[in-house]
């Protein structure tokens, strides 16, 4: 099976689930309307579906984990009554929900599941035990968590564990990890699409392989930068946003006080060092903008590098850097990207991005997106059809192409060699 094969995990194909109770753990963690709380974006709930579909097939009785919101966005921790409506419609049967986790309500309604139906239960996140303040401040290995109130309330009404969260993948939780210890195990449709999607970035990318980095996250930019210029998948980098503005500052331009000041008080000036590293060490790989755009008046104003600095914010990339990114992507056989080229919320600096993606969704070559704001500025501007994957996963992504083994990767491998 090419899932094993790849990966060392088992394919949803390895097990027979007719008539059992599955156990399958999403990530349909969606975008919300800041007042009404209500999902604006279905994108991974429409990504989970033919692997319910898969299950519920098999006239098997279907057990949904998943979670909305964290400690650092807890103004989106709401009952996932919305998800369930949603995952019915789609589906075109009753998902019913309960809202409780893993207390006596979640468990009469497995114990009450008859084949072919499924139900979603509560917010996991409601939960201590699986917030990222808990993972952070009480680090445990999943055998440890054998004894937490979702597993151990769980795990003895389910007969296996179904994993389709690779955008959680980053996670050491209970729900990500720990199942496995005690549960036939399989990885979801989706996530082997995952991480068909990103080895082939990885591992066999169709050469030019060309990486934009941009966004304000440069500590992911500067990870999956050290990885795949080490290892050979990446032959250019396009470096924009707050990447390509560090590119300029470690290439010894001053560029803007504004600029630099919001960059120092982030504390984002410690990446000029690694950045004059790699642009020694991988001389040519790192192509970065010729000229940057400011406002004036109102006004988009562009300015050329031998004409720094200004006293402006530089919040996008100019039209020169635009045609020189634009003919990369058009001569590249593989395509990464992962942050948008400037401020596109701001009409004013939407030029770059916009111009970029359209230069994307016209490329021969594959290409990959992830990571919400990646996404979501993609959905802008061009029709995500064009995107040969967009991938649902942001954080893992990053990790996964940085070369780090992530904990739900480590955790499914131990599974499958079982």
């Amino acid at each position: 099976m090419a899932g094993e094969v790849d990966f060392g995990i088992k394919g949803m194909e390895a097990f027979d689930y007719r008539g059992k109770t599955v156990l399958l753990r999403l990530d349909i963690n969606s975008t919300l309307h800041p007042e009404t709380k209500r999902i604006v974006s279905e994108n991974r709930i429409n990504m989970s579906i033919p692997t319910i579909q898969y299950i519920l097939d098999q006239n098997a009785k279907l057990v949904i984990i998943a979670h909305q919101g964290d400690t650092l966005d807890y103004e989106n921790l709401i009952p996932m009554t919305e998800h369930a409506k949603k995952l019915s419609d789609k589906l075109g049967i009753t998902v019913q929900y309960v809202d409780d986790v893993a207390g006596p309500a979640a468990q009469d309604a497995i114990k009450n599941l008859e084949p072919g139906e499924a139900v979603l239960l509560g917010n996991l996140r409601y939960l201590t035990e699986e917030i990222s303040t808990f993972e952070n401040s009480v680090k445990l290995e999943p055998d440890q968590m054998l004894g937490t109130y979702l597993v151990r309330n769980i795990a003895p009404l389910v007969d296996y564990y179904v994993n389709d969260a690779f955008s959680a993948a980053h996670r050491n939780a209970p729900s990500m990890v720990a199942f496995q210890e005690l549960l036939p195990t399989a990885g979801g449709l989706l996530m082997m699409k995952e991480l068909s999607a990103l080895t082939k970035v990885m591992t066999c990318p169709e050469k030019p392989s060309i990486f934009v980095l941009g966004g304000a996250k440069i500590s992911d930019a500067f990870g999956m930068m050290k990885q795949v210029l080490e290892n050979g998948s990446a032959d250019k980098i396009l470096a924009c946003g707050v990447t390509g503005n560090i590119m300029l500052m470690a290439s010894g331009y001053s560029i803007s006080k504004p600029t630099e000041k919001f960059i120092k008080d982030r504390s984002l000036d410690v990446f000029i060092e690694p950045a004059k590293t790699y642009l020694t060490k991988y001389p040519g790989k790192i192509i970065f903008p010729v000229d940057l755009a400011y406002e004036e008046n109102g006004q988009r104003r562009e300015v050329d590098m031998k004409d720094l600095p200004v006293e402006a914010p530089l919040f996008d990339i100019g039209s020169k850097t635009i045609a020189v990114f634009a003919e990369e992507i058009r001569k590249a056989g593989t395509i990464f990207v992962n942050g948008p080229a400037g401020v596109y919320e701001k009409e004013v600096f939407e030029k770059g991005t916009k111009e970029i993606w359209k230069a994307i969704a016209e490329a021969k070559g594959y290409s990959v997106i992830g990571g919400g704001d990646t996404v979501s500025a993609a959905q802008k501007f061009i029709d995500i059809k064009n995107i040969g994957y967009v991938c649902t996963a942001g954080g893992a992504m990053v990790q996964f192409l940085s070369g780090e083994e992530m904990p739900l990767i480590k955790a499914m491998k131990k599974a499958s060699r079982k």
